[in-house]
């Protein structure tokens, strides 16, 4: 690997570690209401406290914009990750400063403390080098096991990683051997399944995966503007003609790099957008002006499975179609389940990430059958368009 992990870090033993976790979690009344990110962090927190580190959690919570906002403290997620691990976690009110030195010292070989919101201080999304030195100071080293923050250089992502001896957490470690053995050095054929609604939001993603992959399928609304480009007529679907240029290069240059563009042979339209909404499947090049394209057809799903099984590795980001709505959600979800279903025979080695991605692999229940799904979001996507993540190349040997 090129970076170093929580294996090469000397003997912790009432050493200070500074973690940086991602509990930027869902509350209602106080209260975590999904707990997922958390118990992400579980492994590394637990592998640290019984190597007898002194565990000292960073993290931030919403966007407090550099002031103190008493709603968006981490206090209530101490609470809930002290259940989770059956174990004490101890809380400061601060970051930085008296409260964290204060905490830090006081506690013991194998304690856990979670110190305040790191955005309640301008210099964390500055990266302000007073602020990492400050961080710094309550800690011996520093382990990152945060990918969804990775893409942001922030003080508590980047700025302290450069002062003290870094290394990944294990759902770092994880993350990135996933990610790696799916893109930077796939078994071959690899196929990418890029959805959503606007090729503007995923540009840089399908420009660089034209690079790796075998077969692109485009879906989602994104696939109505290559539907426009390739001369078909769409109806009232979602589309950005402006963007029709742009796919025909897009077109163009996968030609040029051997990579199948996968797009719809039928759709599923509907004259409204609605649930219970009644569809029709037609061909994709039979759409009437009244109509609009919600999801991709039965023979389209069948074209994806079939290349699918000639494939080792799938990367997927974006539903098909609009699968928040019945009866919209056919095409993602029996794609979704067929890609489960070879990943879990070990056929297939399948990783996806994205919010509406993991929603809809939920939905599918196929999300524990997939080799790894992330939920990193904003992260997972700028490596989908293979940017350089801040917070990853900080940790680099």
């Amino acid at each position: 690997m090129g970076f170093k992990t929580i294996d090469d870090l000397p003997d912790l033993t009432g050493r200070r570690v500074l973690l940086r976790v991602d509990f930027n979690v869902p509350m209602a009344d106080g209260k975590v209401t999904d707990a997922t990110r958390l118990e992400r962090a579980l492994p590394t927190i637990s592998d640290l406290s019984n190597k007898g580190a002194i565990v000292v959690l960073l993290a931030h919570f919403g966007r407090p914009k550099g002031e103190r906002v008493l709603a968006m403290s981490l206090a209530p997620v101490a609470a809930a990750l002290e259940k989770l691990l059956g174990q004490p976690v101890a809380f400061a009110s601060d970051c930085i400063g008296e409260p964290a030195a204060s905490a830090t010292s006081l506690a013991s070989a194998g304690d856990i403390l979670l110190l305040e919101n790191t955005r309640f201080h301008k210099g964390e999304e500055n990266n302000d080098p007073e602020f990492a030195r400050l961080l710094a100071a309550n800690g011996d080293f520093y382990v990152n096991d945060a990918f969804s923050a990775a893409h942001r250089a922030h003080g508590s992502t980047e700025g302290v990683a450069r002062l003290l001896p870094a290394a990944a957490g294990r759902a770092m470690e994880k993350e990135l051997s996933y990610l790696a053995a799916a893109l930077a050095a796939p078994e071959r054929p690899m196929m990418a399944i890029v959805g959503g609604a606007k090729v503007s939001t995923k540009l840089d993603v399908l420009t660089n995966l034209i690079e790796k992959a075998d077969y692109l399928v485009v879906g989602g609304g994104m696939a109505n503007t290559f539907l426009l480009a390739n001369g078909k007529s769409i109806g009232k679907s979602l589309a950005e003609p402006n963007l029709v240029g742009t796919a025909k290069d897009i077109i163009a240059k996968a030609q040029r790099k051997n990579c199948e563009i996968v797009l719809p042979e039928d759709v599923v339209v509907a004259s409204e957008f609605a649930a219970g909404a009644v569809s029709t499947v037609k061909a994709a090049d039979d759409v009437g002006d009244d109509e609009m394209i919600l999801d991709l057809g039965p023979a389209s799903v069948d074209n994806i499975a079939e290349r699918m099984e000639r494939c080792k590795t799938l990367v997927w980001n974006g539903p098909l179609g609009a699968f928040e709505t019945a009866p919209f959600h056919v095409a993602t979800v029996e794609a979704a389940r067929f890609a489960g279903k070879l990943a879990r025979k070990g056929a297939l080695v399948a990783v996806a990430g994205g919010g509406d991605t993991v929603a809809a692999l939920n939905q599918a229940q196929a999300a524990d059958d997939f080799t790894y799904v992330s939920t990193a979001g904003g992260a997972f996507l700028e490596w989908l368009e293979g940017k350089s993540l801040p917070g990853v190349e900080a940790l680099k040997k």
